[in-house]
């Protein structure tokens, strides 16, 4: 994991950061390729030097993945960019999904499902 990452929540001192941790091990296991930094105020994941998932940690009542292809807004897929038959993402574009967790219990629930959608999201949209 990276180092400017972990200043970064160290200095935050927020009261999800297990969860937080146990999130990005999740994601850099399920695509090690993927570097990590610091973007939008909290940990943030690129392929090829382009943003793909970011984690959203405030307000600190719960941490949010958001899946994305960006900051940039181009054309939208007819359809959504992987099929979630967990049931984890809440879909706010084609291309823009939110899976959202309150607690280590629904994390490790989640785990093998979430390094799924990890695979899927990056391979489909590069």
């Amino acid at each position: 994991m990276n180092n400017e990452v972990n200043i970064f929540l160290d200095k935050a001192n927020h009261p999800l950061r297990p969860e937080i941790d146990a999130l990005r091990k999740i994601i850099l296991a399920a695509r090690p390729e993927l570097t990590e930094n610091i973007k939008w105020n909290g940990p943030n994941y690129c392929i090829d030097g382009e943003d793909r998932i970011t984690m959203k940690i405030y307000p600190p009542k719960q941490v949010q993945l958001i899946f994305h292809r960006g900051a940039k807004k181009i054309e939208q897929p007819k359809e959504r960019l992987v099929e979630d038959t967990s049931g984890l993402l809440q879909w706010k574009e084609n291309d823009r999904a939110v899976a959202s967790f309150k607690s280590m219990e629904e994390i490790k629930n989640a785990e093998d499902n979430l390094k799924d959608i990890v695979k899927k999201w990056i391979e489909s949209s590069r």
